[in-house]
């Protein structure tokens, strides 16, 4: 009873992984490819055990069958085909083919928005892992980047993923996908004048002109809180925008703490009275 129940949990588990991480559950095996190394083994023949790499045509050479194409094929379906082909030379083969080592699975990181490189996937690789992986994306815009496949995007915007956490947008990396991701433009907000820390700030979806101040350091004791103006370029032409931010805290106006657009100045201005 014990063995049972245990084995019951361990299934519940199991179907809870299945749940939780669909897209790891339903992936593909590996594909071998040119420069992969085999190791072929059939039960009980010794002379038909063999470490192979294949080659650039895709095909590995085994004793008694001469070429057999290999590329495009995952290690199970390989064992398939050996074992229809060996049946004239051997009764009932059992094959085994295990990948020794990978060369062919390359991924190519690419950009203005990140350091490009080419990363060996020496294992199942999900979107999210290669993305913990690359080192500072920072200056990527995740919004844009995309996953390229065969010639396709196949997968388009990392945000929900990275950035808010939504592992229901991972995919499994696969061999020779291209990872692009352009930079950000300017998306900076700039807080100047009368704040303790006059600064710049990555701009932020929601962003409202109060937090940018308070991110700053808030007013110094000179500030004249409700003279405070946005610069802001919108198709060619310059905007400003008058904000009386005093308001904001004493009447509780909410109307006056407007949202920011990207290349927003912020300029508090002073007084000493």
């Amino acid at each position: 009873m014990q063995k049972e129940n245990a084995m019951k949990s361990k299934l519940k588990l199991f179907l809870a992984g299945l749940v939780l991480f669909p897209t790891l559950a339903l992936a593909g095996d590996y594909i071998i490819g040119e420069g992969d190394v085999l190791e072929v083994s059939v039960w009980g023949v010794k002379d038909l055990n063999v470490t192979v790499k294949v080659r650039p045509d895709g095909k590995i050479t085994i004793p008694g069958l001469g070429d057999v194409t290999t590329a495009n094929q995952t290690p199970q379906e390989l064992q398939k085909v050996l074992s229809v082909k060996l049946k004239d030379l051997v009764r009932n083969p059992i094959v085994t083919v295990t990948v020794k080592e990978i060369t062919n699975s390359k991924v190519y990181v690419f950009g203005e928005g990140i350091r490009s490189g080419v990363f060996d996937l020496s294992r199942r690789t999900t979107l999210l892992q290669l993305l913990c992986t690359i080192g500072d994306i920072k200056s990527a815009d995740l919004k844009k980047s995309y996953v390229l496949r065969n010639g396709r995007k196949v997968k388009e915007n990392f945000v929900k993923l990275f950035i808010d956490g939504d592992t229901s947008e991972d995919i499994i990396i696969e061999a020779n996908d291209s990872i692009y991701f352009p930079s950000l433009q300017n998306t900076n907000i700039y807080v100047l004048g009368a704040v303790n820390n006059p600064r710049y700030i990555g701009y932020r979806d929601g962003m409202t002109v109060m937090e940018a101040i308070l991110e700053s350091g808030g007013f110094t004791k000179f500030a004249k809180q409700n003279d405070t103006i946005i610069l802001r370029r919108e198709k060619n032409r310059e905007l400003t925008i008058e904000v009386k931010a005093k308001d904001i805290w004493n009447s509780g106006d909410l109307n006056q703490n407007i949202k920011l657009k990207p290349n927003d100045y912020i300029i508090v201005k002073e007084g000493i009275f």
